[in-house]
């Protein structure tokens, strides 16, 4: 589904991605992990149309996307739910959601989404008309989460959804990840919280300073001597 092929990133003169090529296969939870300031969400922006590569290729179902507004890279199918929730905070949780959902022009398939992302995240309606700022970290990743879901994406690139959240919380959103997963949308996750990303992962790369050390299955990787020291509090 998306195939990255040695692309460079650069922020000004500071390069953060080196030669970066990693696969995303349809229906698939593909996770990557590693420290702050590695170049994960550097990497999500890059695949979401935020950033350009200096180098290298992007293709998403058999086409270059590389260099494409992020408009367009939405409407083809990729959906971001970025670090930090991002709401807006002064719009009501409903119109956060149809916002998520403004390329569209089914309003038959609009209405049974939008009642579908409240069957994942019940809290959402009981909230539906509150201010999204007064939400609660968890309720805001939820309509982060759901304003994506509106876009009704192929491709669904997660940026830190834990962060910030209460454990009980984490283990409530890595659920729906997975469950959205279950209904056919295929995820590329980026989490700190190594464990719980690989507990839901088929696949799994580990980026250190820019470049991706390490691939393989999540099973393979939450076996290596390297990865429990470095990320899974050396279990």
């Amino acid at each position: 589904m998306l195939k990255v092929n040695d692309i460079d990133v650069y922020y000004g003169h500071i390069q953060v991605l080196k030669g970066i090529s990693l696969e995303v296969n349809e229906g698939e939870i593909v996770t990557l992990i590693g420290a702050n300031g590695a170049g994960k969400s550097t990497l999500l922006k890059t695949l979401s149309g935020l950033l350009k590569p200096k180098k290298g290729s992007i293709e998403y179902l058999g086409s270059n996307i590389d260099g494409k507004a992020a408009q367009s890279i939405v409407k083809a199918g990729i959906s971001h739910v970025p670090e930090g929730r991002r709401v807006f905070a002064n719009m009501s949780a409903e119109e956060n959601l149809q916002l998520g959902a403004y390329l569209r022009k089914d309003h038959d398939g609009i209405k049974k989404d939008m009642e579908h992302v409240y069957e994942l995240f019940p809290r959402l309606f009981e909230r539906r008309k509150q201010q999204s700022g007064t939400l609660s970290g968890g309720e805001q990743q939820m309509l982060a989460m759901g304003r994506a879901l509106m876009a009704k994406p192929k491709l669904l690139l997660m940026d830190e959804p834990s962060m910030g959240l209460a454990p009980l919380m984490v283990k409530n959103i890595f659920n729906i990840i997975e469950m959205v997963n279950k209904e056919g949308a295929t995820v590329l996750l980026v989490e700190q919280n190594a464990n719980m990303a690989l507990s839901v992962a088929h696949r799994a790369y580990v980026l250190e300073t820019g470049k991706i050390v390490l691939s393989g299955t999540a099973k393979e990787l939450q076996e290596r001597d390297e990865v429990k020291a470095a990320y899974l509090g050396g279990l």
